[in-house]
């Protein structure tokens, strides 16, 4: 899979989610076997504003490269100035969001707003072509009907414009999650243009993943919802197209993962903000557990990064010393 002149390590990529996917989750997930991380949907008139927040969003590492960074905005001076620091910032990809539907981003004429306006989308992606030399994609869904036809209208557009990859998720604008997304769109926007077509849209699975590849004959897949509190997805994802089978994720892998994500968390945001953070994102990586009631409560009041170890290890060593209690009393049967 490669996407531009940027090899991927595989055909699974990670979906820009606002307020999920920053440096630390990204770094979990590549762990965990994504071929291609994303960073949440930036503002490009922030970043013009120049927001040390905002900018601080873009900040990477090596451990993560491949990195896609995801910008959004109306305006094609603006776009094309964000794009430029994108690359400046290490973003080894640019995409630009089409698709976003949320009303704050609509109302501001950006995301599937300019699924709307195809000559502004044009000059857009002719500004931001021109202004960054690294690989340029795009997000969109269907269009403001289930025809899809908005959807193909911007993908050609897109591809004269010198896009190298667009990332399809056949939702309308006005569905935002509701209802079921048309893979048979996919198919046919793969048939339509040169470009790779990374589809996306109620992957809850590794199962549906591959499904979505046999079905629309699409180049990867994007997953979005799924990873949180799941990393593993693109592990088993990879498993079953290889091997056929989906491996089960061994509870030492699970809370390592917990421990790293807690580590890099604090490292990128500060140990109180993190732990802060962690009370409920720890949850995500324990649902339907054994006794995780129990885990989630004991973490609503973490404080430091030694508490939410300690308290990680704890749920661990009872959780292995139940498995085996478990195995034994089986074998004794």
């Amino acid at each position: 899979m490669k996407i531009g002149n940027i090899q991927l390590k595989n055909n699974t990529v990670l979906a820009p989610l606002a307020g999920i996917t920053n440096l630390p989750f990204r770094l979990i997930v590549k762990e965990a076997g994504c071929g291609l991380v994303c960073s949440e949907m930036i503002s490009s008139n922030a970043l013009s504003y120049g927001s040390v927040k905002t900018i601080d969003m873009m900040h990477s590492c090596a451990e993560e490269k491949p990195i896609s960074v995801q910008i959004f905005g109306a305006d094609p001076d603006i776009m094309a100035y964000a794009a430029k620091m994108a690359q400046e910032a290490g973003a080894d990809i640019l995409d630009i969001n089409l698709g976003c539907s949320v009303k704050k981003i609509l109302k501001s004429g950006a995301g599937s707003a300019l699924m709307k306006e195809p000559e502004k989308t044009k000059a857009i992606l002719t500004k931001a072509r021109t202004a960054v030399s690294i690989p340029l994609t795009i997000k969109i869904r269907s269009g403001w009907d289930a025809s899809g036809n908005d959807a193909f209208k911007i993908a050609q557009i897109a591809e004269d414009c010198g896009v190298d990859a667009i990332a399809f998720h056949p939702r309308t604008a006005t569905q935002g999650f509701t209802g079921k997304s048309d893979w048979s769109l996919i198919a046919r926007l793969k048939q339509q243009v040169s470009v790779p077509v990374i589809g996306n849209g109620d992957i809850e699975k590794a199962e549906d993943a591959v499904a979505m590849l046999d079905q629309t004959g699409c180049d990867a897949v994007m997953v979005g919802r799924a990873a949180i509190g799941n990393p593993w997805i693109f592990f088993q994802i990879h498993s079953l197209i290889e091997h056929g089978s989906i491996p089960a994720i061994d509870f030492e892998k699970r809370f390592n993962i917990l421990k790293k994500y807690v580590a890099a968390s604090v490292e990128y945001i500060g140990e109180l903000n993190a732990c802060r953070m962690m009370r409920s994102r720890l949850t995500w990586f324990v649902k339907g557990l054994p006794n995780s009631s129990r885990f989630r409560e004991s973490i609503t009041k973490i404080r430091t990064l030694e508490e939410a170890e300690q308290l990680i290890d704890e749920y661990f060593d009872f959780l292995l010393k139940k498995s085996q209690i478990e195995g034994l009393a089986e074998d004794r049967k």
